[in-house]
C-alpha cells in the first residue's frame, strides 16, 4: 500500500534526489532523537546495575523489580497525557521538559542514600523519559513525508537501542571502574547537553508547514481527543501489537536478563554483558530491515509482528525447557538474537495507529499505542520478581509468565485485525476519491 492517507501529516517538500527536506530536516530531527537516545541510556542504566543496586540498598528480587516497575508505571501512565501535551504545546517544549526531568532523576539516583529516595529518583526519571518518544515520532511526522513514516520510526527506535548499547558497554564499565555515584552523576551531563541543544536549535516544523490551529477547550477537548483516537481500530490494534511484541526484550534488558544469565545459566558477568549487547545489536540490524520492508510492503506489518511473537515464544520455551542444568551457549545466542527483533516489531504498532488518525491526533494516538508494551513490561517485571521470591529463584517458573501475556496479546490482535484493515482500506479509497475531485 502506498500513498498518503487522510490521517497522515501534510506532505513535506523533498530536496534533490528525494531526500526529505534536506540536511535541515535531518539536523532538527537528529536533535530530537538525541534526547531520546540519552533518555534510553538513563532508563536502561539499572539493567547493568541491578545486582549492584541490590547490594547497595540491601533489597531482594521483588524490591529490586520495584525500581523498574515504578519507572515503567510512571512512563505508561503518562503516555496519553504526553500525547495530548505534544498535540497542544508542540515538540520543543515537551522535549525540553523531559530533558530536565530525566537528568534530575539520574542525578538523584546517583546520590540516593536510601531505597526510598532511589525509588523517587527513578520515578522522576521515568516521568522525563515518558516525554521523549512520542515527541520524536511527532517531530518525524512534521519534518518528513508520510511515506517515510515507517522507516523514520524504526530509525528512532534504532537510536534508542544505541542508547541501550551505550548503557550496556560504557556505563557498566564506568560503574565498576569509578563507582556508583561518579558513574551515574557523570552520565547526567549528557542530559544537560541535549537540553541546551533543544533550546537553541530544535524547531517543531518546517517553515510554511505550521499545523492548523486547533481549538482547545479544557477537559472536553481531552475527552474528544482520547475517545476519537480510541474509536479507530487501527489505534487499538497498534496498542496490542506494541503490547505483545515489546515486553520480552524490555524485561530482559531492563532488569532480569543479567541475573538470569549469571544466576540461572552460570555465565560470568562479562559473558552475560556480551549477550545483552547482542540483543541490542540484533535490534539495530532488524530495525533497519523491518523499516525497509514495511516502507515498501505495507501489508507485511502484521505477518512481521506475529512472526516475531511466535519465534520469540519458541526460543524462550526451548531455553527454559532445556533438559540440562544450563542451556547451551548456541541456544542463548539464538535467543538473544531473536529478542533483538522485539523492539522493531513493537514499532509496527505505530504503523497501524498513524494512518488511522489525522495530524491533530497523532500524539494522542501514539501515546495510546505506546502504553501497550510498557504495561506488559511492567506486569512481567513484577510477576517475575514475585515468582522468583516465591519459588526460591526458579527462573523457569518465573519467566513462564511471558507466554501468558503473549497469548493474551495475540488473541486481541487477531480479534481486531480485520476491522482495522477494512477501516484503513476505506480511508485509502476516500483519499483517492478526494484527490480525483480536486480541481485542476
Amino acid at each position: 500500500m502506498s500513498g498518503t492517507l487522510p490521517g497522515d501529516p501534510p506532505p513535506v517538500p523533498e530536496g534533490p534526489g528525494g531526500t526529505p527536506s534536506g540536511r535541515r530536516a535531518l539536523a532538527v530531527w537528529g536533535i530530537g532523537v538525541s534526547v531520546y537516545f540519552v533518555a534510553v541510556i538513563f532508563r536502561t542504566s539499572l539493567g547493568v546495575a541491578g545486582l549492584d543496586a541490590a547490594d547497595r540498598f540491601h533489597v531482594n528480587a521483588s524490591a529490586l523489580s520495584t525500581f523498574s516497575i515504578l519507572q515503567l508505571l510512571v512512563y505508561a501512565g503518562m503516555q496519553i497525557p504526553v500525547g495530548l501535551l505534544v498535540d497542544r504545546l508542540g515538540t520543543k517544549k515537551v522535549l525540553a521538559l523531559g530533558a530536565v526531568l530525566f537528568t534530575a532523576g539520574q542525578l538523584g539516583f546517583a546520590f540516593s542514600p536510601s531505597y526510598g529516595t532511589a525509588l523517587a529518583s527513578r520515578a522522576l526519571l521515568g516521568c522525563g523519559d515518558a516525554l521523549t518518544f512520542i515527541s520524536v515520532l511527532r517531530l518525524g511526522s512534521r519534518w518528513f513525508p508520510a511515506r517515510r513514516g515507517p522507516l523514520v520510526a524504526q530509525f528512532a527506535g534504532l537510536a534508542g537501542m544505541a542508547g541501550n548499547l551505550v548503557s550496556t558497554l560504557v556505563l557498566a564499565r564506568l560503574l565498576h571502574g569509578i563507582g556508583w555515584t561518579a558513574a551515574f552523576a557523570g552520565s547526567a551531563a549528557a542530559g544537560a547537553v541535549v537540553f541546551v541543544l533543544v533550546l537553541l536549535f530544535l524547531k517543531d516544523h518546517p517553515e510554511g508547514h505550521e499545523p492548523e490551529p486547533v481549538q482547545h477547550q479544557g477537559a472536553a477537548y481531552v475527552r474528544r481527543q482520547i475517545a476519537a483516537a480510541w474509536r479507530e481500530p487501527g489505534t487499538r490494534l497498534g496498542l496490542w501489537v506494541h503490547f505483545t511484541t515489546q515486553f520480552p526484550a524490555m524485561v530482559f534488558l531492563l532488569l532480569w536478563g543479567l541475573p538470569f544469565l549469571v544466576e540461572a545459566q552460570g555465565l560470568s558477568r562479562a559473558t552475560a554483558g556480551e549477550l545483552l549487547t547482542l540483543v541490542v545489536l540484533s535490534n539495530m540490524v532488524v530495525g533497519l530491515v523491518y523499516g525497509q520492508i514495511v516502507a515498501r510492503h505495507h501489508g507485511a506489518r502484521l505477518p512481521l509482528a506475529l512472526g516475531t511473537v511466535g519465534t520469540t515464544a519458541a526460543l524462550w520455551a526451548a531455553t527454559l525447557a532445556y533438559p540440562g542444568p544450563h542451556a547451551p551457549m548456541w541456544l542463548l545466542i539464538v535467543l538473544c538474537t531473536v529478542l533483538g527483533a522485539c523492539g522493531p516489531a513493537s514499532m509496527l504498532g505505530f504503523d497501524f495507529a498513524r494512518p488511522a488518525n489525522p495530524p491533530e491526533r497523532q500524539g494522542t494516538a501514539s501515546g495510546i499505542t505506546n502504553m501497550g508494551g510498557f504495561v506488559a513490561s511492567m506486569t512481567t517485571l513484577f510477576a517475575v520478581g514475585v515468582l522468583l521470591d516465591a519459588t526460591g529463584d526458579d527462573y523457569t517458573v518465573a519467566f513462564s509468565v511471558v507466554f501468558v501475556l503473549q497469548a493474551f496479546g495475540v488473541a486481541q490482535i487477531l480479534r481486531l485485525r480485520k476491522q482495522a484493515a477494512r477501516r484503513e482500506r476505506e480511508r485509502l479509497v476516500a483519499s483517492r476519491v478526494e484527490t480525483v475531485h480536486v480541481p485542476a
